[in-house]
């Protein structure tokens, strides 16, 4: 794909990512080889694709399987996206083979495994960046509160709200109940300029259905986009969320279910350790059939 200065939205890959049904998930675009796009042609391009985010390889070392990637929403760039690294992990193993892939981000090194499931899909594993969480304080609270139209007694006082971060900071809110976190109707200006202000990439919305299982929702205007079904970032995030709050006493494994509510389920493992910062992610990818 050389001379993508002049490409379209049509030369990029699509695929859908956390699971293995083109029709659930969370779409992202793929370009392999942007050596020939500036930034402004990169957000360009991802707005006319207009999924959540596209991620760009702007250099490669294929020698040592290692690759630079800059990942842009249809209205700016990101430090890291979960979704579209496990997209294009995916897309380069189905072309050069499974194995460990190495993609510098603006965030940092990601280390990414991939393997072959029997059935031929390819299933990703995501190492973040070290992970830390914070209690969110009463003011950005408030706010968040007031934009999501929620009020106190919608929470979970076991899950306190926390600002997580695992390459870019989320607002973590848990529910405390199911009816409440399908019931997302917010205030799509307003919140947008609560994140803004405080530099929230997503606000992760949580229900808790077991210690090993959680429901998620994650609302996502400063992208442009009302909610994404699918974000590994936040899954990351929410895993050093746990483990900060002592609520991960032994290396586990815990599964998200997101976008279900939006007719987009997907599924997402993470796996947390207490003794380490980083966290895994793990998802499977496909491609999107064209229209």
């Amino acid at each position: 794909m050389k001379g993508m200065a002049h490409s379209t939205a049509s030369d990029v890959l699509r695929y859908a990512a956390f699971t293995s049904d083109p029709d659930g998930g969370n779409p992202a675009g793929v370009v392999l080889d942007a050596t020939g796009l500036d930034e402004r042609e990169m957000l360009a391009l991802a707005a006319e694709v207009g999924y959540s985010e596209t991620a760009f390889l702007t250099e490669r070392d294929a020698a040592h399987r290692r690759f630079t990637v800059r990942y842009f929403s249809p209205l700016a760039e990101v430090a890291f996206c979960g979704h579209a690294t496990v997209a294009t992990a995916v897309a380069l193993a189905e072309r050069v083979g499974t194995g460990e892939l190495l993609f510098d981000t603006p965030a940092g090194e990601i280390r990414v495994d991939t393997v072959a499931d029997p059935d031929g899909t390819v299933r990703a594993t995501l190492t973040s960046v070290p992970t830390r969480s914070r209690p969110a304080d009463a003011a950005e609270l408030a706010a968040a509160l007031a934009a999501l139209r929620w009020d106190a007694a919608d929470l979970d006082p076991a899950l306190p709200p926390h600002v997580a971060f695992a390459g870019n900071d989320h607002l973590i809110l848990a529910a405390a109940s199911r009816a409440r976190l399908a019931d997302l109707d917010y205030d799509f200006d307003a919140l947008t300029t609560v994140m803004r202000t405080h530099g929230w990439t997503t606000v992760h919305l949580v229900r808790r259905e077991n210690e090993g299982s959680y429901h998620a929702r994650d609302p996502f205007p400063i992208g442009g986009v009302v909610e994404d079904p699918a974000t590994g970032a936040a899954a990351a995030a929410f895993g050093g969320y746990l483990r900060t709050l002592g609520l991960v006493t032994a290396p586990s494994t815990i599964a998200i279910r997101q976008g279900e509510d939006m007719g987009r389920p997907s599924d997402l493992t993470i796996e947390v350790d207490p003794y380490e910062t980083p966290v895994r992610v793990t998802g499977r990818a496909v491609p999107i059939p064209a229209p």
